[in-house]
């Protein structure tokens, strides 16, 4: 497997288990205010980055490998800068809110930069 592939599953479990985490304590205080963080971490950072990892995996040597460590990076950077930013404000604070849509554009382009890699795989002949 790609060291590509294995960063974004590491960085995949990562975010899996800190999802988990606020979940269980949500559960424990019985307090739910920060279940939209819960949703985004396990949806941009567990599934969005297992699948992005399982794509380089499968794409092997045909993935653009500048492009997919950006596309680590840039997911990578506004989850960290979105995610927190988006409890701060669940939590009553929206000075963040400007910051909070810089990460959430990077997230974009993280996904945008996702496509121009899949559609470069798809424009190389298949190898036998």
């Amino acid at each position: 497997m790609s060291k590509i592939s294995v960063a974004f599953f590491g960085a995949a479990v990562l975010y899996a288990l800190l999802g988990m985490s606020l979940g269980m304590f949500m559960g424990a205080t019985e307090d739910f205010t920060l279940a939209p963080v819960h949703a985004h971490i396990n949806l941009l950072g567990w599934a969005t980055l297992a699948l992005m990892g399982t794509f380089y995996g499968l794409a092997g040597a045909q993935a653009p490998a500048r492009l997919a460590w950006t596309n680590f990076a840039v997911s990578n950077l506004g989850n960290l800068i979105s995610l927190p930013l988006l409890a701060i404000m669940l939590k009553g604070n929206k000075a963040y809110v400007p910051i909070m849509v810089g990460g959430e554009v990077l997230l974009v382009l993280g996904m945008a930069i996702f496509a121009v890699a899949v559609l470069s795989v798809a424009r190389k002949p298949a190898m036998a």
